[in-house]
């Protein structure tokens, strides 16, 4: 497996992102120019990021990802989009030593700490890679070969001419479906209350999607997150409502 070792370690190329033209007749997330919030990492982070990132990370690009081969072994693969800084992906993938995780963000301080933390807890099961989330289900994970897909807390974009770039649209709800292997889970989880029911209306749009609602105890996969992110306490200390969607491929 090919990893992008020419430049800086771990770095986006300059530029409009690419984006993957689909005419399917379903809507899809437009992708915006990517600005990054101001951040840099400590000389330790840098260090370990330097150090390990040609080993647990992946810049997105056009080759299909092996996980026997990333992993080292064969078992059930999870993707989380949009990780941020891997709070609820340690917690829940130290309850998963079974299952591989996929951690996906385009924020490198939030992947370094994600990388630290895993790091010290001695987890073997999590990579990352750093580009856009449905870029990253296009180009890189094949048809029918992930057990479950998470997508906690994404920006809910709540301006009405932003609407437009939210994950949850008909047509990623149909490419994360044929990324899911039958039985597998799509869990997404929200504090936006407009978002909330952005969602509601299309719970039943995919056809290759059953919508469990929440919660479903005969899950195959996690769905108890463990802890709160920073996202979610800032949501819940504004009296929001935390609202969790699962679905299972048919």
């Amino acid at each position: 497996m090919s990893t992008n070792l020419e430049g800086p370690i771990g770095e986006l190329p300059h530029g409009r992102p690419p984006q993957t033209v689909v005419n399917d007749g379903r809507d899809y997330p437009r992708l915006g120019t990517v600005s990054f919030r101001r951040g840099t990492l400590t000389p330790r982070q840098q260090e370990l990021w330097d150090d390990k990132w040609p080993t647990y990370g992946r810049v997105l690009d056009d080759a299909v990802i092996d996980t026997d081969s990333w992993f080292g072994r064969s078992a059930p693969t999870i993707l989380e989009i949009g990780s941020g800084t891997g709070t609820s992906t340690v917690a829940m993938a130290s309850r998963e030593p079974d299952f591989n995780v996929i951690a996906v963000d385009l924020y490198k301080p939030g992947l370094a700490k994600l990388l630290g933390a895993f790091i010290r807890e001695d987890l073997t099961n999590i990579r990352m890679i750093r580009g856009d989330g449905v870029e990253v289900l296009h180009r890189m994970i094949a048809p029918e070969s992930l057990l479950g897909v998470r997508v906690f807390f994404p920006d809910p974009w709540p301006k009405a001419r932003h609407h437009k770039r939210r994950i949850i649209q008909s047509g990623t709800l149909h490419l994360i479906a044929s990324r899911l292997k039958p039985g597998g889970v799509l869990h997404v989880a929200t504090d936006h209350a407009d978002y909330a029911e952005w969602i509601d209306e299309r719970v039943d749009v995919e056809p290759l999607l059953e919508y469990k609602g929440w919660p479903w105890n005969e899950s195959p996969i996690l769905t108890d997150r463990q802890l709160t992110t920073k996202f979610e306490n800032r949501g819940l200390s504004m009296d929001h409502t935390i609202r969790e969607y699962l679905w299972r491929r048919k």
